[in-house]
């Protein structure tokens, strides 16, 4: 008998194990049925073929115009025959969804409904593994992705969602010791977007620290494998389609959002200078990760894996020079795991959302006519400072529970690394003493 009823006891346990979940999967299915209730006046009301209106009621999206603009609509296929300016992974889903649409009547609308859908499951999926990523003691946390203000407002605005989904796969993979698995979804993320490349540096800083370095290797080798088993093939066969993506990204200016794009408008010399913002950009990244790097490896408590992945996201955002309204997806969940403080969350979500009604107002004030509808310029950049100051003093939290762990919040309930896998509990192997 005892064969028999094992199995039955295996989905019992994880029925049990399921059950605290099944809250936050409901939760975060309202975040995504209000994120796509939001942008009613332009799914609806027809506002998103208005060069105006989308603006002025707050509701554009890059998915649907993408459908023309990365000619779906004409059965191009992404990079064979039209050079897309995203990574394979969103390619991949564009060239999906194309195939499902175009018999059907309103083949652009489809197209950015099914997206939804798919972007809608996504945050579900993430909700559950940044859940599962805080721990039993702390998984309502994941209500702050779930249902986060700027979260709701910027959702549906890109491909976002996806990439959330695998990167904190890879990691909880990682948490749970799984280094292949989280490499190859690691691997995936990037492929999707760009960002989760970050993350390697965190792993390979604390790596360095306990000394933990086949399980580094293997993620890395897992990631590195499966990026070029994806992207290999197109580059063989596509590759001026594939490239397009690496290029803009080195070709373009000084954009919307990026504190680079204040420098430049207001002619700031040297950091305003478009020719060096290349090597600005790299220089400002390359000194937050040396920052980070000395933190590391100086401070007397092991610094935590989500409060290093964090530390270098936001990193990477301050010194990037784009910074489109739904990059605040990218952080919600690490800013919450390095540090749930509601208040400073709270704080940083109002200047996110500042930002989001400003840019889309911002754009409108630069219409020839309709300067009366928008804002000002210097309107706009208080929000491009809101959140960027915002994000600093989150960041600057952070670098205090590190040096201070009693303030840590997270480490007060007597838990090491709840998300560090193998580096929970490990001893230093590496660490250099200032004091």
């Amino acid at each position: 008998m005892k064969s028999l009823q094992s199995p039955l006891n295996t989905v019992s346990g994880l029925g049990t194990r399921a059950v605290p979940y099944i809250p936050l999967a409901l939760f975060a299915g309202l975040g995504a049925l209000l994120s796509y209730l939001w942008k009613w006046p332009c799914r609806f009301g027809g506002a998103w073929n208005h060069g105006t209106l989308q603006f002025t009621n707050f509701c554009y999206t890059d998915i649907y115009p993408l459908w023309w603009n990365e000619k779906l609509n004409e059965g191009k296929v992404p990079y064979f025959d039209y050079p897309v300016e995203y990574p394979v992974g969103i390619g991949g889903i564009m060239e999906f969804f194309r195939r499902i649409v175009t018999p059907m009547s309103d083949p652009g609308t489809a197209f950015y409904d099914l997206t939804v859908i798919l972007m809608a499951l996504c945050l579900v999926v993430g909700v559950l593994l940044m859940a599962a990523l805080a721990g039993p003691a702390r998984r309502w946390d994941a209500l702050w992705y779930a249902l986060a203000p700027a979260l709701i407002l910027t959702a549906y605005i890109n491909w976002d969602l996806a990439a959330n989904a695998l990167a904190l796969g890879a990691l909880l993979a990682w948490s749970k010791r799984r280094q292949w698995l989280a490499g190859v979804l690691l691997g995936l993320a990037i492929a999707t977007k760009f960002y989760p490349l970050m993350f390697l540096g965190p792993l390979f800083l604390l790596t360095l620290r306990t000394g933990k370095w086949v399980p580094f290797l293997k993620t890395v080798g897992g990631a590195a494998g499966i990026w070029l088993l994806v992207n290999v093939p197109i580059m063989l066969t596509a590759f001026d389609g594939w490239k397009r993506f690496y290029v803009f990204s080195q070709e373009r200016p000084a954009d919307w959002g990026s504190i680079w794009y204040f420098f430049n408008q207001k002619q700031w010399p040297i950091l305003g200078d478009a020719d060096r913002l290349d090597t600005l950009g790299i220089l400002a990244l390359g000194a937050f990760c040396l920052a980070i790097a000395v933190l590391t490896v100086t401070a007397r408590t092991r610094p935590r894996l989500m409060q290093l992945c964090f530390l270098t996201l936001a990193a990477f955002m301050l010194t990037n020079k784009v910074w489109s309204p739904q990059y605040v997806l990218w952080l919600i969940p690490f800013a919450v795991l390095s540090r749930p403080n509601w208040k400073a969350i709270a704080l940083w979500q109002v200047a996110e959302c500042w930002y989001f009604f400003a840019i889309w107002l911002y754009l409108v004030g630069i219409q020839p006519g309709n300067e009366a509808l928008g804002i000002s310029g210097d309107t706009y950049f208080t929000a491009v400072w809101g959140r960027a100051i915002t994000i600093l003093i989150m960041m600057a939290l952070v670098v205090r529970d590190i040096l201070k762990p009693d303030k840590d919040v997270i480490r007060q309930a007597g838990i090491d690394d709840q998300a560090g896998g193998v580096f929970d509990g490990a001893p230093d192997r590496f660490r250099i003493a200032l004091s």
